[in-house]
């Protein structure tokens, strides 16, 4: 039995409970945060990719000057918002309106040069009848003076009809066969000139003749070209990098000012080669800009993969053959499409810096597309209706000219 006054065993001090208390808390903790990065990396983390090498791209369309001029007024300045279609820039139109009056001068004249043509044929078919009855006319005359002859030439032996007379009827007979061959030439000269007339007439009416088409074509060019002074959006956005200033000369080509359609915008985000292989075609995506902050949350999908690296296509590409080489992880970008409706309630700006999370979970979709696109989404149609007012104009001059104002004077308006 032991003595309790000779005990000497260990006892535990009071800072050791401590001690195994915070070492097997930070163990639990250490368990625990593992476990919590193994559920995300297998929920979530697995199942995404992202970049925050991304930024806002959009539709940035140069303006170009159509004609040359010098600038007599602006209509929209850097950051003015334009809808398709409203006059960006004003050149000065007096020399394009004198060269469309000319114009319009020149086809009313053809027009009424080829009626007179036209008129000739009507002339030159009434003098071809005259000319038949004056051949006829001398043929019945010299059928006269030959039965004349025929009657007074057995009496002249006979001394029933005298010399003289007989000379006189000879000689009228003479005559009506210089009559007859006159009437024949004149009826062949005739025919002649109806022939050449009617080779100039051919082919329909007035307005298809080829000196009315060809001045009809001076009127449409003119016509386009004063239209041209007035610059004209080609589609709907806000204006930037204006370069032309009042009393400026431009000519044909010149830049003068961008529209940027930022409710078009996308996102080009730049994914590492590594994580391509996971990244298919329509896969949604969350994307967040730092003007906005994670308060703002776009939600998009994957429109498209680059067709190669940005060094690739780049102003000095990389020569990796050369010297010693270094590898550099390469970037492709990605096209990544916005809500518009969201787009609209917070709107972008080209350039602004985006963080992109791809879900990758789907993998039935493709890398690329496996057919051509059908149709191009970028077309504007303010330019459309330039041939059309040009051929009412044409058709208006024509139809002046022809008698038939009140047909064309609804369906054609003058130019400003």
């Amino acid at each position: 039995m032991s003595n309790p006054a000779t005990d000497v065993s260990p006892k535990p001090t009071a800072s050791a409970n401590p001690r195994r208390r915070a070492l097997t808390t930070i163990a639990a903790v250490a368990v625990l945060a593992g476990g919590g990065y193994g559920a995300w990396w297998a929920l979530y983390a697995r199942h995404s990719e992202s970049t925050d090498n991304a930024y806002v791209q959009a539709r940035v369309v140069q303006v170009t000057a159509l004609a040359g001029g010098t600038v007599k007024a602006v209509e929209a300045d850097d950051t003015d918002h334009v809808r398709a279609g409203q006059v960006l820039l004003r050149l000065d139109a007096t020399d394009a309106k004198l060269a469309l009056e000319q114009a319009e001068a020149q086809l009313a004249q053809t027009v009424r040069e080829v009626r007179q043509i036209y008129t000739g044929n009507d002339t030159l078919g009434t003098q071809v009848a005259q000319r038949e009855a004056d051949l006829k006319r001398a043929q019945a005359d010299l059928a006269r003076a030959q039965d004349d002859v025929n009657r007074r030439a057995p009496l002249v032996e006979s001394g029933a009809v005298g010399r003289e007379e007989f000379n006189h009827v000879t000689a009228q007979l003479a005559s009506a066969r210089s009559v007859v061959a006159a009437a024949k030439s004149a009826l062949d000269t005739a025919h002649e000139q109806q022939r050449s007339n009617g080779i100039l007439t051919d082919g329909g009416s007035v307005e298809s003749q080829p000196q009315v088409q060809r001045a009809a074509g001076k009127v449409r060019e003119a016509w386009i070209a004063l239209k041209r002074t007035e610059l004209l959006a080609p589609v709907d956005g806000h204006i930037a990098r204006r370069s032309v200033q009042l009393g400026q000369r431009v000519q044909p080509g010149t830049p003068v000012m961008s529209v940027v359609d930022l409710q078009g915008a996308w996102v080009d985000a730049n994914f590492k080669e590594g994580q391509l292989r996971a990244l298919r075609l329509g896969q949604p995506a969350e994307l967040v800009a730092d003007v906005y902050g994670d308060k703002v949350v776009y939600h998009g999908r994957i429109a498209g993969l680059g067709a190669g690296t940005g060094a690739a296509f780049s102003l000095l590409p990389a020569q990796n053959a050369t010297g010693n080489w270094i590898k550099v992880v390469q970037r492709v970008p990605v096209r990544i499409v916005l809500d518009r409706a969201e787009v609209a309630a917070h709107p972008l700006r080209v350039g602004l810096s985006m963080t992109v999370t791809v879900d990758v979970a789907r993998q039935d979709g493709a890398v690329l597309p496996a057919v051509a696109a059908t149709a191009h989404p970028d077309r504007t149609e303010v330019y459309d209706g330039l041939e059309r007012e040009a051929e009412a104009d044409v058709q208006r001059i024509i139809a002046a000219n022809l008698g038939r104002v009140g047909v064309a004077a609804s369906t054609a308006r003058k130019p400003a």
